[in-house]
């Protein structure tokens, strides 16, 4: 028994490998193109492990795709490869169009081909599960309901569009061809691994260095934050018992404002790495600070910002048992702590060394 991950090399895939493999013996292929959010170093753990074959490519590389269905043949295929960052898509939008929407029409082909050879005891039992965000279905505004797997897609960014497209897609491939899919939408994640350029690991990274905390326009819009490792649980409990055809959303239960997220990463940090034991100087003024939040610097907001995200995930808790373990407080507490313990990690991601990393580590 295998299973193929795709996006295995980036925040949420690789935690997903990571978490996969410390709980069960089934082997994992992980194929990634390593665009610069995929970071083979947050494997490192599993160099060497012969239950991890790591290649790198891109999910549209069609020929590429066939040749591990068939060389390993998987009994389920897991597609976390995304371009996921809004500010990206909003100033290169086709780097999106091309991963999200042709990337996974590509590998549903593939998939589906493969899927139609099995024979029918493993052709039941298979899986595609693609992995999606709470953003394809919109805003809401500050009292409206959480969305439910009903709620209409609304999509508002190049980033949200094309994973909205990519969904669309896998529920097609299941009502046309039969291929048993399922589908994932999640709240925002944070975690070990994040690529510091969402909200979370960037005010801590930026914090450390005395760097301004940006703040978009008056900070009050809302996200349902998910710890990594709850959504991987999810996952895997998707994987396990979800029916296919069916969609999973998958949130935290823990909406903050962004604002309120950057005070508290503050205050943390304040506790766990004060600014005057580090001697962390503003680095525009070059001025000591006392507090963290005295870097807080709101900018202006970016286009088509939605206001608000809230996941209603009664589905996966009354069919699937599921719900997440950590609380915001206690799920934050462990994110600022292990960027703190991982410094040079942060160094190699921001200064791009990682990359040189791989190449000497795996040529």
């Amino acid at each position: 028994m295998t299973i193929l991950v795709t996006g295995g090399a980036g925040f949420i895939g690789s935690n997903f490998v990571l978490d996969w493999l410390a709980q069960s013996d089934e082997p994992v292929v992980n194929l990634d193109k390593l665009t610069y959010a995929g970071n083979r170093e947050n494997l490192a753990d599993l160099e060497g492990d012969p239950r991890h074959r790591f290649v790198q490519g891109d999910i549209g590389d069609t020929a590429l795709v066939q040749r591990l269905l068939a060389q390993h043949r998987p009994r389920a295929v897991l597609n976390f490869a995304a371009e996921s960052h809004v500010d990206r898509s909003i100033h290169g939008p086709e780097d999106f169009i091309q991963t999200n929407v042709v990337g996974t029409f590509r590998l549903l082909q593939a998939v589906r081909a493969y899927w139609s050879e099995l024979p029918d005891s493993d052709k039941t039992a298979f899986r595609f599960l693609h992995v999606s965000t709470d953003e394809v279905y919109g805003s809401l505004g500050p009292t409206d309901p959480a969305f439910t797997e009903a709620h209409r897609y609304e999509p508002n960014s190049p980033y949200s569009a094309s994973k909205a497209a990519s969904d669309h897609l896998v529920r097609a491939w299941h009502h046309t061809y039969g291929l048993p899919t399922l589908t994932t939408n999640c709240s925002n994640n944070y975690g070990p691994y994040h690529f510091p350029e969402k909200l979370i690991p960037l005010t801590i990274v930026n914090a450390l260095a005395g760097q301004p905390l940006p703040v978009y326009g008056d900070g009050q819009q809302v996200r349902d934050w998910l710890y990594v490792r709850d959504h991987c649980a999810a996952i895997r409990r998707v994987l396990q018992a979800g029916q296919p055809g069916h969609t999973y959303n998958i949130g935290g239960l823990s909406e903050r404002t962004n604002l309120d997220v950057v005070r508290q990463i503050c205050a943390l940090l304040d506790e766990l790495a004060p600014a005057p034991q580090r001697r962390v100087a503003h680095a525009r003024t070059g001025q000591s600070i006392t507090n963290y939040a005295e870097l807080i610097t709101f900018v202006a907001d970016r286009p088509g910002h939605d206001r608000r995200y809230a996941m209603d995930i009664r589905k996966i808790q009354r069919e699937l048992g599921w719900q997440p373990a950590e609380t915001f407080d206690s799920g934050l507490r462990k994110t600022v702590q292990w960027y703190l313990d991982h410094p040079q990690w942060v160094q190699r991601v921001q200064s791009g060394a990682y990359r040189e990393w791989i190449a000497r580590h795996y040529g």
